[in-house]
């Protein structure tokens, strides 16, 4: 009996897909869907699946199990076809993790321990703090801003954010959506707040739509993957010349130009390799692919840094400003979180109690705070540290009790020297 060859399935129409840009206003703005892929192309397969059946009998096909010297794709068996590689997203942390770029916990390490207690500081009304040409603005509302010769953040207060140094620009909308771009990289992420987002690097592509469907390109090889979410889907290699269509109905084709392959496969159980007809199982579905993750709000400004308040008497003997060699261990444990932290700056405060004139505590609360900010730099901190003495016109306790008394646990809390970290 002759017989009859199928003609090869139609290849799907690819959907033409864009992504939408993302609107300033913080608002999300879903990108287009991708047309409904396969849908042509599978007509066209069952129509000449069902003229083929009539001019065939089942005798007439050969199990790909018996059938020997038949080509291959590299990995399968005869009439196999691979299936559409699924792709994953690239590393977004850039944009995923871009928060702590707004309200940074330069201090998250430091414990307190005796003798030093750390806190955040407390930042309820508008001010500037200035430093070694770093300004940093917080408006008492959460919200504040931060700029110095690079670098200017904007944290709004309200779960949003902008992000400049020049290269990098990051927006963060509040509402799930942002984007990122390096100019120096060629990065740009996109993220729509509703599961879908778009990735470009110069060399790749990616886009996803957020209902299983999407694309992927890389310029450098010459790879193209179309994911449909109905099941259906694509590959193409324009550098080897290998395509792969799987219309979601069990039926398929596979190509590979440079070795004269060709596979088709019906969905009914048939399939031909170049001119000999198989016995073939039906393709699986081409699985969806997932959501663009969303962005996490940007935190309210709640503090202007981290205050480490050190005890007096854990670094000085009474009256000196010598510190301590036990005090070693301490300031050594300091200038390691100072460093390990990235902070690049932080203010050393002297503090001292009402007993002695003020000159004379003037001056003591200065060389306390230079010798504490001498001390981590010799072991090895290099933020910008500015030293300053109060005296004794900060108190944080009562120096006497109300009947003027002394109140020795209150001058204690008085003598005291600061370190304080501004959180930009």
């Amino acid at each position: 009996m002759q017989r009859h060859r199928l003609l090869p399935l139609p290849a799907v129409v690819l959907a033409a897909v864009t992504a939408g840009s993302l609107a300033l206003s913080g608002c999300g703005t879903s990108a287009p869907q991708p047309e409904a892929a396969g849908s042509s192309a599978t007509t066209a397969a069952q129509a000449s699946t069902a003229s083929a059946q009539a001019t065939r009998s089942a005798s007439a096909t050969a199990s790909a199990s018996t059938v020997s010297g038949l080509p291959t794709a590299p990995g399968y068996e005869a009439g196999q076809i691979p299936p559409v590689p699924l792709f994953t997203l690239p590393d977004l942390s850039l944009l995923t993790s871009s928060a702590s770029s707004f309200t940074p916990d330069l201090t998250r390490d430091i414990s307190s321990v005796p003798g030093v207690t750390v806190a955040p500081a407390r930042c309820d009304e508008a001010g500037t703090l200035q430093s070694s040409g770093r300004t940093a603005t917080f408006y008492g509302d959460g919200s504040g801003t931060y700029s110095d010769s690079d670098t200017t953040v904007n944290n709004y207060g309200d779960g949003s954010g902008t992000y400049t140094d020049g290269t990098v620009v990051i927006n963060n909308y509040g509402d799930g959506s942002g984007n990122y771009t390096d100019s120096a990289t060629g990065i740009t992420i996109n993220v729509y707040g509703d599961g879908s987002g778009t990735y470009t690097d110069g060399t790749l592509t990616v886009n996803v739509y957020g209902d299983g469907s999407g694309n992927w390109t890389n310029n450098a090889t010459g790879e193209v993957i179309n994911i449909y979410g109905d099941g259906s889907g694509n590959y193409t290699n324009t550098t080897t010349g290998v395509v792969i269509n799987n219309y979601g109905d069990g039926s398929g084709n596979y190509t590979d130009s440079a070795n004269n392959l060709v596979i088709n496969n019906y969905g009914d159980g048939t399939g031909y390799v170049n001119e000999v007809e198989v016995e073939v199982e039906d393709l699986p579905q081409v699985p969806s692919i997932g959501d663009f993750p969303t962005i996490d709000a940007i935190n309210p400004v709640e503090s202007c840094g981290t205050v480490i308040t050190l005890e007096d008497g854990v670094l000085f003997d009474f009256g000196s400003s010598q510190v301590r060699a036990d005090a070693a261990d301490t300031l050594t444990a300091l200038a390691g979180v100072l460093t390990d932290s990235g902070a690049p700056s932080a203010f050393v405060y002297g503090h001292t109690d009402s007993v002695s004139d003020e000159a004379f505590n003037q001056t003591l609360s200065e060389e306390r705070a230079q010798a504490v900010a001498d001390a981590l730099r010799a072991q090895g901190v290099t933020a910008t540290l500015e030293s300053a003495g109060y005296g004794e016109t900060q108190p944080v306790a009562p120096n006497e009790n109300p009947d003027g008394t002394d109140n020795p646990a209150g001058r204690q809390l008085n003598r005291r020297v600061e370190v304080f970290v501004p959180a930009f």
